[in-house]
């Protein structure tokens, strides 16, 4: 069988995995990074959804997606795992590094002359600062309406109807939602302006988004890497420009299907009380009162 001619490029962002879920479109995810060869690879948060994490649910293409990443690792990659509200546990480790792979809560990078700001998002969500239960609670909520709109577009697909995304149409419908959307680019932008930063790279809130944003203090770019749950988006730098990668568009990489039989792994989850951990993150950024 042929390899897959891999792309070079600069720098990948991935984020909002929830590798552990059954909303994870992971098998989508692994076509991609076998089609990619980055010089940089950042995981922006909520790669291991530890909050719902089950360890009688890790199937055969989440462990692939592991797999993937390690290879990049030992292939030379400089890979970050940036923490995010999902994957908190992880900010115990904050400053780990084994060969290229290094857990971060923020990087920054100088790319061409240009100061980038990579970072999950979620310290600008008040419900992660005062309503950590809330925030769980909508999770759940989130992967039980995620399985849902699986089981549907299952049927939808037999019949060869198209897909649909129910949690896509009440974001874009439902004015609260749109309008925490539209905040947290601009906290995230106002932010990254005021400390010089020309590009600010989140994730978070599973909306892909490359947009630039202006204040009466000057402008940035905002980039938002969406999700591989429903929009199964990445952000790829290369040649000095940013674009935002589609899974849906790219055919060479859904030429790569494979439908794995789906195997369970016994993997161990972690439980703890991070409420320090995120006070600290809150230090980190220089934050000390909650976004409205």
């Amino acid at each position: 069988m042929n390899k897959t001619k891999k792309r070079k490029i600069d720098i990948a962002v991935i984020s909002d995995v929830h590798l552990g879920t059954y909303g994870c479109r992971a098998t989508q995810l692994n076509n991609y990074l076998k089609t990619i060869n980055p010089a940089i690879l950042i995981l922006n948060g909520d790669i291991i959804d530890i909050w719902q994490f089950n360890k009688r649910y890790f199937p055969k293409p989440h462990l692939k997606v592991i797999k993937q990443l390690m290879s990049f690792i030992t292939s030379g990659t400089k890979v970050y795992y940036v923490t995010g509200n999902h994957d908190e546990t992880l900010r115990k480790f904050k400053g780990f590094k084994l060969g290229s792979f290094e857990i971060v809560n923020k990087v920054v990078l100088n790319l061409d002359g240009k100061k980038a700001w990579f970072f999950h998002g979620d310290v600008f969500d008040v419900t992660m600062q005062h309503s950590k239960w809330l925030a769980k609670l909508g999770g759940i909520g989130y992967d039980m309406l995620i399985m849902i709109n699986t089981a549907v577009n299952w049927v939808n697909e037999k019949l060869g109807y198209g897909r649909l995304s129910f949690s896509k149409k009440i974001k874009n419908s439902v004015k609260s939602a749109v309008k925490f959307i539209n905040n947290f680019e601009t906290t995230a932008s106002d932010i990254a302006i005021e400390k010089g930063y020309d590009y600010v790279v989140c994730g978070h809130i599973h909306q892909p988004e490359i947009r630039e944003i202006f204040n009466e203090n000057g402008k940035t770019l905002y980039l938002n890497s969406g999700d591989w749950v429903e929009n199964l988006t990445a952000l790829e730098y290369n040649n000095k420009k940013w674009s935002l990668y589609e899974y849906e568009k790219d055919n060479t990489a859904k030429s790569l299907y494979h439908n794995y039989e789906v195997n369970d792994y016994e993997l161990i989850g972690t439980e703890g009380n991070n409420s320090e951990i995120f006070e600290e993150l809150l230090a980190e950024f220089d934050i000390n009162k909650p976004f409205k």
